[in-house]
């Protein structure tokens, strides 16, 4: 026999979820959707039935004993996926808890298959299915029948054919004496991880029969929107490693909107790389993203910008709002002080489909850290490393800034050791020369091209940075302490 039987999949309806478990949802799957209280467990649950259920592929909600269905239809009506005019046709719920009160599970598992009977559902929820393990452990019952009555319910909704899902406060899946992890053909599991102030929700696919899942722990928000899952994943990789795809050996560059900057670059920026830009607080570092931005809009292309802490109006950055308000540049910014690294790369990703973008700049990075929660400030080389490789995908050129202290003596251009991530560095640093504050800029790298290894001072005026023409004909300029060249120099 070499017939394969080919298992349905349903979508789920939850943004990133489907990519968690390798497709879809299996058809006519006995599931557990497991957390700690508060985690986002009915929330799921009503989010995936709101987008499954129709009046072809009906849905059967049993509470127990928790919250009654009056108050929890209230709570789940705030959320934008709930449409009330399936409730009663597509969507039914029964409340079990008088026939759970005395542990009578057969009497449970009868009222539940009337109720199955006489609607004829394609899905099915209990919620929270805790109660009756917590009922079993207090009823004159037990254990053993507990295990038979979830034996008996898996059994009897896969011959319904009906996609069955228990939502219990279980909290160490793995570790639970309960039955319902053997018999469940898959568990997701929610958490809330906390550290110091911040709280970060996260979920995985402990089990999925049948189906190459994602593993790992994947982070997620309750918004109005209902939930919304961030896989950890990396974009596919690019097709010129494969043989026979043409190799660009000569990339367009891209004006970066300071013409001698351009000179230094050996044209500009190639097409498609990111640019550190590093230097000490007030060295133009935002100055030059906005002139790169401005650049593009002189050549019709739309910009994002990504800011934090400081928007327009504090940038003092009236050439920025400009462009703002006109619609040329799209800002990505957020108030969140537990941000992680997959909600701001969904959030310029998207900005960038929408909008057609072919250029981002992210000022700065020294401020993104502090946004960010306590275990994605800890893998901060993680978090930037994934949100570079997403924009290279989508062919973008990036400037992002860093702030450095300037000690003189160290050359140094990123904190956290992240500047051998980007394809290209300009650096930009103060330097004492003739009884002034100089400031001095130079390219440091630039990735498979060539380009000019002198260093240029430069100035910050009205019109935005100006940078000269001619090579700093000083000595020892990165001590902090130049010294005139010879005449033979």
């Amino acid at each position: 026999m070499t017939d394969k039987v080919s298992l349905g999949l349903l979508e789920t309806g939850v943004p990133g979820l489907d990519t968690l478990l390798g497709g879809g949802l299996g058809e006519y799957s006995f599931n557990l959707i497991a957390g700690a209280p508060g985690s986002g467990k009915t929330t799921l649950a009503h989010q995936m039935m709101f987008a499954l259920a129709t009046t072809e592929r009906r849905a059967l909600f049993f509470t127990v004993l928790g919250e009654p269905p009056l108050k929890m239809l209230r709570y789940q009506q705030q959320y934008s996926f709930f449409e009330l005019d399936k409730v009663g046709g597509a969507i039914r719920y029964v409340n079990l808890a008088d026939d759970l009160r005395g542990g009578d599970f057969s009497g449970v598992l009868e009222r539940i298959m009337q109720e199955v009977e006489a609607f004829s559902p394609s899905l099915v929820f209990v919620d929270s299915f805790r109660s009756v393990a917590q009922t079993a452990r207090s009823g004159s019952e037990g254990i053993a029948d507990l295990q038979h009555f979830i034996q008996e319910l898996g059994t009897r909704m896969t011959s319904w054919q009906a996609t069955t899902f228990l939502i219990g406060e279980y909290v160490h899946v793995e570790a639970e004496a309960n039955p319902i992890m053997t018999v469940a053909d898959g568990v997701l599991s929610l958490a809330q991880s906390q550290q110091d102030n911040s709280i970060v929700r996260k979920i995985r696919i402990v089990k999925m029969r049948g189906q190459a899942h994602m593993a790992g722990m994947h982070t997620f928000r309750i918004s109005d929107d209902g939930v919304r899952i961030f896989p950890r994943v990396l974009p596919p990789l690019a097709a010129d490693r494969l043989p026979g795809v043409p190799v660009d050996r000569d990339p367009r560059r891209v004006s970066i909107g300071v013409p001698s900057l351009d000179t230094l670059l050996h044209g500009g920026i190639p097409q498609g790389h990111s640019i550190l830009v590093s230097g000490p607080s007030g060295s133009g570092k935002t100055i030059l993203g906005t002139q790169f931005l401005a650049e593009g809009v002189r050549q019709g292309e739309k910009g994002v910008a990504c800011y934090f802490e400081k928007g327009t109006a504090r940038l003092r950055n009236a050439a920025l709002a400009e462009m703002v308000q006109a619609g040329h540049v799209r800002i990505v910014e957020s108030r969140a002080l537990d941000l992680t690294a997959d909600e701001l790369l969904e959030d310029l990703l998207a900005a960038i489909d929408e909008t057609g973008a072919k250029r981002v700049v992210i000022d700065s990075l020294s401020e993104f850290l502090l946004y960010l929660a306590p275990e994605f400030r800890r893998e901060f080389r993680l978090t930037v490393f994934r949100i570079l490789s997403s924009l290279a995908k989508r062919g973008v050129t990036v400037i992002l800034t860093m702030g450095t202290e300037d000690r003189f003596t160290e050359l140094r251009f990123s904190d956290s050791e992240i500047a051998f991530l980007a394809d290209g560095i300009i650096a930009t640093r103060y330097v004492e020369m003739a009884g002034e504050l100089t400031k001095v800029i130079s390219v440091v790298k630039l990735r498979g091209c060539s380009h000019s290894t002198a260093l240029r001072a430069f100035r910050i005026t009205d019109a935005g940075i100006e940078v000269d023409d001619t090579r700093v004909r000083f000595d020892g300029m990165l001590s902090g302490h130049p010294s005139a060249q010879s005449d033979g120099s």
